[in-house]
């Protein structure tokens, strides 16, 4: 359920559950934090996206009410993505949700389709956010409209979440996969201690 592509420098995970709006299991997210913590010693770029019209809807309801919600599993995996001294990127193929929604915080970049949705409903579920996704959403778009996602459960709009700056350019979905290509160019070119260096001097926000 995750595509796993290694090529050269440039590696690529796909959430590939359509049929389940790409709901993620704990395997599914054991599978992703293992490809971004070896992507973070032998890759230059690591791509995460997703199959059919979302991105990822969270976690998989049943999984989620079994204990999934809480797991540290999503935290293992942001960490692995944050850490990782590599340049990352989101190519948010449609609907961002929930808890997959950390994976996307701690990449570099963020292209988000024409029509993305993107909302976190916590609130209404009961459940808490993982600890490190309102302290990355709060550095992207500030504190108010971090809590309008997380505290008054507003769903997000693509050209709304540019404006923001939730994401970073907003993307025909025929040409994601060029785009990703152009952004990760200079990176695949370079040497590893080269693209650390530079990722080390800037600022998360």
């Amino acid at each position: 359920m995750i595509g796993l592509n290694r090529d050269g420098g440039l590696w690529t995970a796909t959430i590939a559950r359509a049929h389940k709006a790409n709901s993620l299991t704990a395997e599914m997210l054991e599978t992703l934090a293992d490809f971004a913590e070896e992507a973070a010693h032998a890759a230059r770029a690591l791509v995460l996206t997703g199959e059919g019209k979302v991105f990822s809807a969270g976690a998989d309801l049943d999984e989620a009410r079994a204990g999934l919600a809480t797991s540290p599993l999503w935290e293992r995996l942001s960490g692995a993505i944050a850490g990782a001294p590599i340049l990352t990127i989101a190519a948010l193929n449609g609907t961002l949700a929930g808890g997959a929604f950390g994976m996307a915080l701690a990449c570099d970049l963020r292209l988000a389709v024409p029509g993305a949705k993107f909302f976190y409903p916590v609130m209404k579920l009961g459940f808490l956010p993982q600890p490190s996704d309102p302290v990355r959403l709060a550095a992207l778009v500030g504190p108010a409209r971090a809590k309008m996602i997380l505290m008054a459960g507003q769903k997000i709009e693509a050209e709304e979440a540019l404006a923001w700056g939730l994401v970073d350019r907003i993307v025909a979905p025929d040409a994601l996969d060029e785009t990703v290509a152009a952004l990760a160019a200079d990176a695949l070119g370079a040497e590893a201690p080269h693209v650390a260096g530079i990722k080390r001097m800037i600022p998360d926000g």
